[in-house]
This record gives C-alpha cells, sequence and structure tokens, in this order.
C-alpha cells in the first residue's frame, strides 16, 4: 500500500511539471519565444523527466518482483489443435530459444562479458534490422551519450543564435502568407521622391502640376525548415536527458538555418537574405588583405540615414585588425564597458556583432553594416515539434520531428539615388573583394 501511494505521488509529480511547462510555452503560442524561457521551460522538463525515470524504475521493480513470486509456468511443447487433427511440434532455432529465468539471463550476460566467445546465441539481435537513426551500438550515433558515471548532463557548445532574428521585423500570421504595401522609390532627386511625387514653388494663381506618389506591394508566404531526428527507445531509457536535450537543441539549428537565410538566402524556397538582395550596396575594400579605416569609412558614409538602429555584423577573422585600426591617436572600435567587461563592441556607436554568416577576412561579406528592422520577416507557432513511435516502429526508434514556417525579405528593392551626387546609399552596405 506503501508503494502505492509512493507511485500515486509521482505521478502526481509528474503532471504537475507538464502543466508548468505548458502553461509557459502556451503564452509564446503567436510569437517567439526568448531564450531565458525557452531554458526555463527545458530546466522544468528535465526535471519531469527525472520523476518519469523514477516512475518506470519502481514499476520495473514491481513488476519484477511480482514475477520472481510467482510458481513458473511450464512450457508447452505442443500447441492445441482441434480434435481429430494432427498435432504439429514448434521446434525454435538455438537462438530463439527462452531463458528458463532471468538468473540464467543474467548469468549469460556475465559470461559474455568475461568471455566475448562464449557469447549465448540467444543475446544476439537479427543482424540485418538496423536501426536509421542514432542507437547505442554505435558510439558515434548515440553511445558516446550512455552514462559511464553520475553526470546527466549532455555537453554542447552554446551559440549566439537568435541575435539576427531578434532584430529584424517579424510579424506572426495566421494564414500562410502577408502582403506589405510600400513606396516605389529609386531616388531622390526632383519628380523622383515617395516614388514620383513633387511639389512646386508657384506664384499667386498660379496652376500646380499634378504628380502622384507611386507604390509596390511585397507578398511574403510562409517556407518551411525542418529536421527530423530518430533515436532507439533503448537510447531514451538509458540517456534521461537525450529528449529534452534534442527539444532544446534541433529548434536552435532551425533558427540557424533561418538566420542564414536572412542574410545569405537565395529566395528559393528560403527567405531572400540580404546578400542576394537587389537594394544591398557593395564597397570596394582599399586593399585585398585587410580592412583598415577608409574601408569602415566608406561603408559608414554609403548607409541611409533614415534609420539609426544600425549594427556591424562581422566576421570573428577581422577582429584583429579592427582591434588595430585608429584615427589619428584614438580607436576607431570601442569597446562598451572597457577591457573587462565590455557588454559589446561598437563603430561609430553602433554594436558590433561577431557573426558566424559573415565570410572570412578579405571576402565579400566579412563586415556588413546593417539596419535589420529594413528586413521584413513573417512567421507562424515558432518551432513546432513532434514525436511518432510509428514512423520506424520495426527497428524501435522514436522519431522525432521538428518544424519551423518562415519567410522573409529586405522591405526594399533597389538601392537609393541621393538628391545630389550619383553614389547610391542602402539601410544594407557591404565590403566588397578588392578589385585588384
Amino acid at each position: 500500500m506503501e508503494d502505492e501511494m509512493d507511485l500515486k505521488q509521482l505521478y502526481e509529480a509528474y503532471k504537475a511539471k507538464l502543466a508548468e511547462a505548458r502553461q509557459l510555452a502556451d503564452q509564446f503560442k503567436d510569437k517567439e519565444m526568448p531564450k531565458d524561457t525557452a531554458t526555463q521551460i527545458d530546466t522544468i522538463l528535465g526535471k519531469a523527466d527525472e520523476i518519469r525515470a523514477t516512475i518506470d524504475r519502481e514499476e520495473k521493480l514491481a513488476a519484477g518482483e511480482k514475477f520472481m513470486n510467482e510458481p513458473l509456468a511450464p512450457k508447452a511443447a505442443f500447441m492445441g489443435t482441434p480434435s481429430g487433427a494432427q498435432s504439429v511440434e514448434v521446434i525454435k532455432d538455438a537462438a530463439d530459444q527462452d531463458f528458463k529465468n532471468s538468473g540464467e539471463f543474467f548469468r549469460a550476460v556475465k559470461e559474455a562479458g568475461l568471455y566475448p566467445g562464449r557469447e549465448d546465441v540467444r543475446l544476439r539481435s537479427r543482424k540485418e534490422e538496423k536501426a536509421t537513426g542514432m542507437s547505442e551500438g554505435v558510439p558515434a550515433d548515440g553511445g558516446y551519450l550512455l552514462p559511464v558515471s553520475s553526470s546527466r548532463t549532455i555537453e554542447d557548445r552554446m551559440y549566439a543564435i537568435g541575435g539576427i532574428l531578434s532584430r529584424v521585423s517579424m510579424d506572426p500570421v495566421e494564414g500562410n502568407s502577408m502582403t506589405y504595401n510600400g513606396l516605389d522609390e529609386t531616388s531622390r532627386i526632383a519628380g523622383s521622391r515617395w516614388g514620383g511625387l513633387l511639389g512646386y514653388w508657384v506664384a499667386e494663381g498660379a496652376a500646380i502640376t499634378g504628380s502622384k506618389p507611386k507604390f509596390r506591394q511585397i507578398e511574403l508566404k510562409l517556407k518551411k525548415v525542418a529536421a527530423l531526428c530518430y533515436a532507439t527507445d533503448e537510447q531514451l531509457e538509458d540517456t534521461r536527458n537525450l529528449q529534452s536535450w534534442l527539444e532544446r537543441v534541433v529548434p536552435d539549428e532551425l533558427r540557424f538555418q533561418a538566420e542564414d537565410a536572412i542574410i545569405e538566402g537565395d529566395g528559393l524556397g528560403k527567405p531572400l537574405g540580404i546578400m542576394n538582395s537587389p537594394c544591398l550596396v557593395s564597397q570596394l575594400r582599399v586593399d585585398a588583405n585587410e580592412i583598415d579605416a577608409t574601408d569602415i569609412a566608406k561603408l559608414w558614409s554609403r548607409r541611409w540615414t533614415g534609420v539609426s538602429d544600425y549594427v556591424w555584423l562581422v566576421s570573428a577573422s577581422i577582429f584583429p585588425q579592427l582591434i588595430n585600426l585608429v584615427v589619428g591617436n584614438f580607436p576607431l572600435m570601442t569597446m562598451i564597458g572597457g577591457f573587462q567587461s565590455a557588454p559589446y563592441n561598437a563603430i561609430f556607436g553602433k554594436p558590433v556583432i561577431e557573426s558566424e554568416y559573415c565570410q572570412a577576412l578579405g571576402t565579400t561579406g566579412d563586415i556588413l553594416l546593417a539596419s535589420l528592422s529594413q528586413y521584413q520577416a513573417i512567421s507562424k507557432d515558432g518551432v513546432n515539434s513532434a514525436s511518432s513511435i510509428h514512423v520506424a516502429f520495426t527497428t524501435d526508434e522514436m522519431a522525432f520531428r521538428f518544424t519551423y514556417r518562415i519567410h522573409g525579405a529586405p522591405t526594399w528593392h533597389s538601392a537609393l539615388t541621393p538628391l545630389h551626387g550619383s553614389t547610391t546609399v542602402s539601410p544594407f552596405v557591404v565590403l566588397a573583394t578588392a578589385s585588384v
């Protein structure tokens, strides 16, 4: 009775943890979930997994104790047959024979561990049925995750994912698309502003020539990025936090794909990236093998001044050069907060963000000056996850599927010619490979 009460309390505790996680997750059904909230949910689910593992262990112990207390049933050698019919003897291969009891099974396991050459054939699994995904038998596919000490964590690298998605203009959608209206403006010279609107200075009583603005539409239709991952039941049972780890890491992979597409996407089945947009302005660098202060100044001069939320997206490979750039006796890049506790570096007061999506030093795209508010994206329901025991039923695997529906494109369809001069400006300016 005491064991039953313990299990009941465990079930209630498990149910409470799931309800707590669901309540937090439901607050962000229609918008991007903050990373700290996702971490909080993962922590709660991790505790729920521990309770679930305790429940499974207690249930197995109870079932085993009940089995050991029951008398063994005699094995029938013949199958029952209808009256008058001939009985057929069922003969099993040696590998298909059952162990007489659990003691015989454990002795066979110990014998195989100490003397592999004496392995009981009944322990061997059918070699022709191989798992299609992660399994305990292949270390690189998950075997390394089996606990060999008291540690229950999976060590993984932490990446700065989300720095792009959090800065672009993002709208949730109910359907699968959204249309935006915008100005069709490519120049600020007279007669071209606002797509064709023109004002006049007129004398009293003089006629005013009519003009009108020109508009265009931007239609965004959701695209889908997805990931499918398999894990054997044994792997999930023996590596307690594998499922919660997958549910945290795989969504980050999809967000990585989305951010990479925002920067580099070709627009074919994915968002149109800044680097492939017709509004991108390319500024040739002075020297093919380095970045100097003149390059930075020219990039800055070609930005559109209508917004102020610019960031410098840079490859980590150019940092040694940025740190040494000076104008006179003053460093071009400043460390806000000082060397020891700087929250970020800045050039001309705008954050310098090291990004994996930028190219290596000397390549077009190693540094990008961008106003990410001028990139419009839509998404639906954030990252969705689902699991199934049926997809890979024959190999005893659980399938985990993750999907993320998103689309986006710059709101500009061309660079802008300023009122004076012919050098175009844009909210997206990249340092290009040198011409010589």
